[in-house]
């Protein structure tokens, strides 16, 4: 039994890393550099900005032998915000969900503070962590460091051991593992294909969900 459930946000709660990777993809490929999509979401999924910039300028480079330019980062992130603006949605079911759940709750993402409040603003799931949401901006690493969801346990008042983290990417399989936490993978979100589901259970995640009914009905009757 659990104690409190942390959860990532994008891909997770709002289906955000299907934008993400559209923009990412479409800004690399503007620069002359193509990526299987299957690998990049392995490589990629679940990374903070900052580490996300290093590993594509490394491949910039070494497809170019060039550095991506400075304001390639900005740019990136003002068109992610753009189409989040635009078409971002909650995961079906994960209000309900979410409400049956009758443990501590948080949220903890390698998004940054302010855009990670405005997503959760956006698709109307703020109310359901507020104050507990916690971006990996707090921390000294981000994923697939523990830093961040360690972080959030110390502030729900939660012992790591005793916290189950609901993530879509390897490497926030890897953060929470690392944390001493057990960990769901969960595949309903609109960028998920049977590989990259697959690639969380080889993680290490316990098991992996696809929809937030299967967890509404595993855990709608903790507690009681």
């Amino acid at each position: 039994m659990f104690d409190a459930v942390i959860f990532d946000c994008d891909g997770v709660l709002v289906d955000s890393e299907v934008l993400s990777l559209e923009v990412e993809l479409e800004a690399m490929a503007e620069l002359g550099v193509t990526y299987d999509l299957v690998e990049y979401k392995a490589r990629f999924l679940g990374l903070p900005p900052g580490p996300l910039l290093e590993a594509l300028d490394a491949d910039y480079r070494a497809a170019t032998g060039r550095p991506l330019a400075e304001n390639f980062m900005p740019d990136l992130q003002a068109r992610f915000v753009a189409a989040c603006a635009e078409r971002l949605a909650e995961i079906a079911g994960v209000a309900a969900a979410v409400e049956a759940l009758p443990l501590a709750r948080a949220v903890a993402s390698s998004s940054g503070a302010a855009h990670l409040r405005k997503k959760l603003d956006i698709t109307g799931l703020l109310p359901l962590f507020d104050p507990h949401v916690y971006s990996a901006e707090l921390v000294a690493r981000g994923k697939p460091h523990p830093d961040v969801f360690l972080y959030a346990a110390d502030r729900i008042g939660a012992d790591p051991r005793r916290c189950l983290v609901l993530e879509d990417s390897v490497n926030g399989v890897r953060a929470a593992l690392a944390a001493g936490m057990t960990v769901w993978g969960f595949a309903g979100g609109g960028h998920m294909d049977p590989v990259t589901a697959g690639r969380l259970a080889e993680a290490g995640a316990e098991r992996v969900l696809g929809s937030w009914a299967e967890a509404e009905a595993l855990w709608s009757g903790w507690g009681r």
